[in-house]
């Protein structure tokens, strides 16, 4: 290959090949050729293409399922450490975490999403020290947009009160939030490096140090909380200073590594200049994300508006992690999608891209199904590893068969959502998630759980329709997608591009 001659760009590429350039020609192309050789029985070809694509498939999905589950989990474990100290501290950390700490986070996450095309493009242009530099940008802007949220967990209580939380749950809901607010700072640290590592191919260091990190989260969380009795201010502070041991362990491995050493040249000037054109991609980037992220926290909103909201937080809190941690295979497979999509149709590869939408999807219902099913069997029980009340118990045994469904329908629709991104429909995923989620789903769910008492139940199975919805819609137009035209749309793209010698977001 062409940078294989580059005496200065050759070491960068062999230990760490960008997919689209290095990968593709031997995988996808030998895909194509399975789908097309006509000379094979139909059930040869179906079989040879689905090997050959769930290799491809789970090589992308099984590192970044390992980095997303294993965060969750150190929120996961900090909620289940309040939930032992009473149900009014489990409802307080569902509050602060889910209705709190999440919008952080997709904003954050949203925004710093941009640092992944622009690295990506720059890492596949071999304008590699351009890396360094979009990832110092993303950080700063990022760690203004901290700043601003601050305010909001710093006012956290009164925002609640507002919204119609009880004083009681908004109080120990602010003091969680209160040990909250460092984390809001490595969040503006760790999207953008996260994106910078992945744009390099380079996933499997920040899946060992996150599996450390919560081993040394789970034991610090501990003696936080029952030994020095912290309650659950050292809970959330535990949770945040887990979050910056990730951020340094990464930034270390930056500087340290040979892979980076082309990418990483330090810092520079440039990332204070033309941060108004980076923040406008950046919100551009957050908008998508931030629609799908918000909607469920509306739902524990809802819910503390009912009678009896502890009660009701607290079965919903332990649906919502289970959900959770469930749907971080989903966005494992989420990231697949896209790139396997995109790679194809910018091969010229219809049958491939079209196999493999099929393929993942297949694989991550299916897995979702396993996941409902495990959640009806034990429904009696599941919540016991939260907390210890038989009432929330029972609460939680009444809302898993809407769990069950709602897992389910997350093994389509995120998948769904990541074709969409590869084939660059986001605008129009933007308007479907605004029309289902807070046109239908949000007023639907309000209408159950209030004017019909149907409760906590009835606000998630309006919501719940909501994503139906959505995922109705995807489905349909995916099924309907002409991927030859596609292949043709994604060409005349990349021949643009070419002409104007412009990166993509340029243009």
């Amino acid at each position: 290959m062409e940078s294989s001659r580059d005496g200065v760009d050759k070491p960068m590429l062999q230990s760490n090949p960008p997919l689209s350039s290095e990968r593709r020609p031997e995988t996808s192309g030998q895909l194509e050729s399975i789908l097309s050789d006509t000379r094979l029985p139909f059930c040869q070809r179906l079989l040879a293409a689905t090997w050959t694509e769930l290799k491809l498939l789970f090589r992308l999905a099984g590192p970044a399922v390992a980095v997303y589950m294993i965060n969750y989990l150190m929120s996961m474990s900090t909620q289940i450490f309040a939930g032992h100290l009473g149900n009014l501290e489990l409802a307080a950390a569902s509050l602060g975490n889910t209705g709190v700490q999440m919008f952080a986070y997709g904003l954050m996450l949203g925004m710093g999403s941009a640092v992944e095309t622009l690295c990506g493009q720059a890492f596949g242009a071999q304008k590699f020290e351009m890396l360094g530099i979009y990832l110092q940008k993303s950080t700063v802007l990022l760690t203004i947009t901290g700043f601003l949220l601050t305010f909001i967990y710093i006012f956290c209580k009164p925002i609640l009160i507002l919204l119609g939380e009880s004083s009681e749950i908004a109080s120990a809901a602010a003091i969680f939030v209160y040990g909250l607010i460092p984390q809001i700072y490595a969040y503006a640290a760790n999207f953008p490096i996260q994106k910078f590592l992945q744009a390099q191919s380079i996933v499997a260091p920040s899946a060992y140090i996150s599996a450390a990190t919560l081993l040394l989260h789970l034991l610090l969380s501990w003696v936080a909380v029952y030994k020095i009795g912290l309650g659950l201010v050292g809970s959330s502070l535990v949770l945040s200073l887990s979050w910056w041991i990730i951020v340094v362990a990464q930034f270390f491995y930056i500087v340290k590594s040979e892979k980076c050493k082309y990418t990483w040249g330090g810092f520079s000037l440039k990332a204070v200049s033309g941060l108004c054109g980076f923040f406008k991609l950046s919100a551009a980037s957050a908008v998508m994300l931030c629609l799908e992220t918000w909607y469920f926290q509306v739902l524990v909103l809802l819910a503390g508006l009912l009678e009896n909201p502890e009660v009701a937080l607290d079965a919903l809190s332990i649906c919502m992690t289970i959900l959770g941690f469930v749907f971080m295979i989903s966005v494992g497979f989420n990231a697949a999608a896209s790139v396997r999509v995109g790679n194809e149709l910018g091969a010229g590869h219809p049958k491939s891209a079209a196999f493999s939408v099929v393929v993942v999807t297949l694989v991550s219902f299916l897995i979702s199904v396993v996941a409902a099913a495990l959640v009806l069997v034990l429904r009696h029980v599941i919540s016991y590893a939260f907390t210890g009340g038989e009432t929330v118990a029972q609460a939680v045994s009444d809302l898993c068969p809407v769990l069950a469904i709602t897992l389910m329908l997350n093994g389509i629709q995120p998948v769904l959502s990541g074709v969409a991104v590869g084939c660059g429909w986001q605008a129009f995923v933007a308007y479907v998630n605004v029309g289902c989620y807070y046109i239908v789903g949000v007023p639907l769910g309000s209408l159950l759980g209030f004017y019909f008492k149907l409760g906590a139940k009835g606000i998630w199975l309006g919501m719940l329709g909501g994503t139906l919805m959505q995922t109705l819609i995807l489905i349909w137009v995916t099924t309907r997608t002409n991927w030859n035209k596609e292949v043709e749309k994604a060409r005349e793209r990349l021949e643009k591009w070419d002409d104007k010698k412009q990166p993509l977001l340029m243009d």
